[in-house]
C-alpha cells in the first residue's frame, strides 16, 4: 500500500513514516498543503494522511480542492483538533475518517486499514499458481515452503500478484514502491526483480516474473501459452 503523509512536524512525520515501512507501506512525506494537494494530484496513492494546520494551505483546503478535482483516494485526517465543530468539518469536507493528536499507533494503522478496505483484497492472501502471498505476514509460499520477504521485495511481490499477466514497467515500479523524490537508480528495480526470481526457483513456484524487453515485467503462469 502507498501513502502519502501531509504533516509540518518533521520528527513527528518521521516517526509515522517509521510506522509504515514497519508495516511494508510505502510512503511519500510533505511538509505543506501546497505539496500536499500536488502529489495528490499527480501520485498514485492508496490513502492519504492529511493534517489540517499546515503552512501555505491548510489540511481542509487541501481536502476540498482535491475532491473538487475527483481525486477520490481515501483521506484520513490527523491533527491536533479534537472539537466536534472541527471533526464534522473535516468529514463534511470529504474526509473518510479524523483522529485527533495524540494517537495510538494501533488506531492509526486500524483506520487506515478500514478506510482502504474496499479498494483492497478482502482476504489478506493473494494466490497466482501454485504461490500465495500473505498480506499480513509478509510470507510468500508454495506447498514446498515460504520465505518471509523484505520490504521492497513484499511491496514489488503484491504488486505483480495484484496485477497478474499485467505488465509493469519500471518507471511504474519506482513512482508506486520508491516515490517521487526517490534518489534511487531504476536499477533497483531489476535487482529485486532478481530477489524475487530466486525466491520463485527456490519454492519450485509455477509462476515466473517474465521480462518484456524495453516494456517491464509481468507474473506469468508457466503453463500458458
Amino acid at each position: 500500500m502507498r501513502i502519502l503523509l501531509a504533516e509540518d512536524e518533521k520528527a513527528l512525520s518521521k516517526a509515522i513514516v517509521k510506522i509504515f515501512e514497519k508495516n511494508n507501506w510505502s510512503v511519500d512525506a510533505v511538509y505543506n498543503g501546497e505539496d500536499a494537494l500536488e502529489y495528490l494530484e499527480a501520485g498514485c496513492y492508496d490513502a492519504a494522511v492529511l493534517d489540517i494546520m499546515m503552512p501555505k494551505m491548510d489540511g481542509i483546503t487541501v481536502l476540498k480542492r482535491a475532491r473538487a478535482e475527483g481525486i477520490t483516494v481515501p483521506i484520513l485526517m490527523l491533527t491536533a483538533k479534537s472539537e466536534i465543530e472541527d471533526r464534522v468539518l473535516g468529514l463534511d469536507s470529504g474526509a473518510n475518517d479524523y483522529l485527533p493528536k495524540p494517537f495510538d499507533t494501533r488506531e492509526l494503522l486500524a483506520r487506515l486499514r478500514s478506510i482502504t478496505r474496499s479498494r483492497t483484497e478482502p482476504d489478506t492472501k493473494l494466490t497466482f499458481g501454485n504461490v500465495t502471498l500473505d498480506r499480513a505476514t509478509f510470507e510468500l509460499s508454495s506447498p514446498t515452503g515460504s520465505f518471509r520477504l523484505a520490504n521492497r521485495e513484499y511491496q514489488m511481490m503484491e504488486y505483480l500478484m495484484v496485477n497478474p499477466r499485467r505488465v509493469i514497467s519500471c518507471e511504474m515500479f519506482m513512482e508506486k514502491i520508491w516515490g517521487y523524490d526517490t534518489e534511487a537508480e531504476i536499477n533497483v528495480v531489476w535487482v529485486y526483480i532478481s530477489y524475487l526470481r530466486k525466491k520463485l526457483a527456490a519454492l519450485q513456484a509455477n509462476v515466473q516474473i517474465k521480462s518484456s524487453r524495453n516494456v517491464g515485467y509481468s507474473l506469468e503462469d508457466v503453463n500458458d501459452k
